[in-house]
C-alpha cells in the first residue's frame, strides 16, 4: 500500500499540470525532446494505473514489476543528474524541475526512497498476492484457496494451475 500510494501521489499531482511534468523530464538532460515529452505525459498517467492496480490487487506481479522498473529508472536519471553536477528537483511530486530560490538539491535522500519503493516493488512482484486482491477473488493466483460466492471457508479448493 505505501508503493501505491506514493505513485497515485505522485501521478495525481503531476497530471493536471503535463507541461510541467514535461519540464521535470527535460530538465534531466537525458532524453531527447520529442521522447522527454511522451515520458512526461505518459509517466503521471502511468504511476496513477499502476498505483491502483497495486491498491485493488488486480495483475499484482505485473504492476510490481512495472513500479519496479520506474523506481530504478528514477534512480538512475536522479544518480546522472547528482553525478553530472545538475542542480534540478527531481519532479517526483510535480513541479517543472528547477529547484526554489535557495534550495539545495536533496539527490541522496532521494534515492534512499526510490531504492526502499524498489525494494517494495521487488516484494510486491515476488510473492503471491493475498487473500484480499482481486488477483485471488478472480482465480488468476495459481496455487491460491479459492472460497465459494457464499463465503463458506469450511472446504476451500485449490485451483490448479492450467
Amino acid at each position: 500500500m505505501v508503493l501505491a500510494g506514493v505513485l497515485i501521489a505522485a501521478g495525481w499531482q503531476k497530471i493536471g499540470t503535463p507541461v510541467l511534468s514535461v519540464q521535470a523530464v527535460e530538465a534531466y538532460e537525458l532524453l531527447p525532446e520529442s521522447l522527454a515529452k511522451v515520458v512526461g505525459y505518459g509517466l503521471p498517467i502511468l504511476e496513477i494505473v499502476v498505483g491502483v492496480l497495486l491498491v485493488v490487487g488486480l495483475l499484482t506481479r505485473v504492476a510490481g514489476m512495472i513500479s519496479m522498473l520506474l523506481m530504478l529508472a528514477f534512480v538512475i536519471g536522479i544518480a546522472s543528474a547528482w553525478a553530472r553536477g545538475l542542480r534540478i528537483d527531481c519532479g517526483c511530486f510535480g513541479g517543472g524541475g528547477q529547484l526554489k530560490a535557495g534550495a539545495e538539491p536533496d539527490y541522496l535522500l532521494t534515492i534512499l526512497r526510490d531504492t526502499g519503493l524498489f525494494a517494495l516493488g521487488v516484494v510486491v512482484a515476488w510473492f503471491p498476492p493475498g487473500r484480499l486482491a482481486l488477483d485471488s477473488a478472480l482465480g488468476l493466483t495459481p496455487g491460491r484457496e479459492v472460497y465459494d460466492a457464499e463465503g463458506d471457508e469450511e472446504e476451500p479448493h485449490v485451483k490448479e494451475n492450467r
